[in-house]
């Protein structure tokens, strides 16, 4: 197994050497070859690399230095528009106007995105995901020029590593995976699984800035606080109702 996965680390900054042409079609071939639903690939990929555009995109995702500092900037997007006008124009009439084929397109789109990722990491280069993609989508879909029956799903900034950041944190396998039926968690499995990442330097650092009692605080009082997911929820939905999918 390729060792890049155990030593991966997310990369925020990145020197000014640009992406090869033949790497980056390379890279985005072997995404193309990822698992699709029913072989449709309802997905697509656009690349920003243009610096005034990347200026333009950069608002959208709270104006995080690496969208105009990466050389590449990669926006996945759910993608039912080419599909239903292949579907048209062979006189199929195409019924994915619905939650369920929006949601079709969004694991197509995130899975061809993690492969992508994977592939760049084994050249050598590093990725940033930004999970604004779904928080600003309206601002994207316009910038972007997306048509009816597409939604920005994921966007991941990509380039040549100028940093080397400390390996981030992972809970032990034992908190993710199970063993032929979901095993519920006691709360002295809670706090067993969970001691080392509270433990952590940075993580009783967070807990001390915020001036909060527990890590936990931190992630429900500050990071992402109630009244925040409302109302990027209800803004992302509004986007993909208004881009054809009914939910």
């Amino acid at each position: 197994m390729n060792s890049t996965y155990f030593t991966r680390r997310t990369i925020r900054k990145y020197d000014e050497r640009d992406i090869d042409d033949g790497l980056l079609e390379r890279i985005l071939t072997a995404g193309t070859r990822s698992s699709t639903t029913g072989n449709m690939q309802v997905y697509s990929i656009v690349i920003t690399r243009d610096p005034e555009m990347k200026s333009k995109l950069a608002p959208a995702h709270f104006n995080q230095p690496m969208v105009t500092e990466a050389p590449v900037v990669l926006t996945f997007c759910a993608d039912f528009n080419r599909f239903n006008k292949w579907c048209r124009q062979r006189d199929a009439e195409p019924g994915y106007d619905n939650f369920l084929s929006f949601m079709t397109a969004a694991i197509d789109a995130l899975i061809v995105a993690q492969t992508v990722c994977n592939a760049a990491e084994e050249e050598g280069l590093g990725i940033c995901y930004l999970g604004t993609a779904t928080y600003n989508a309206g601002q994207i879909i316009d910038l972007l020029e997306l048509p009816s029956g597409v939604v920005p799903v994921a966007t991941v900034t990509m380039g040549w590593p100028a940093e080397v950041p400390e390996q981030p944190d992972r809970l032990p396998l034992d908190a993710v995976v199970h063993h032929e039926t979901y095993r519920d968690f006691t709360p002295e499995m809670i706090n067993d699984l969970y001691s080392e990442k509270e433990a952590r330097k940075d993580s009783l650092q967070f807990i001390a800035e915020n001036g909060k009692q527990t890590l936990a605080q931190v992630f429900t009082d500050v990071r992402y606080r109630k009244a925040d997911n409302e109302h990027f929820s209800a803004r992302y939905l509004e986007v993909i109702r208004k881009q054809g999918f009914a939910l």
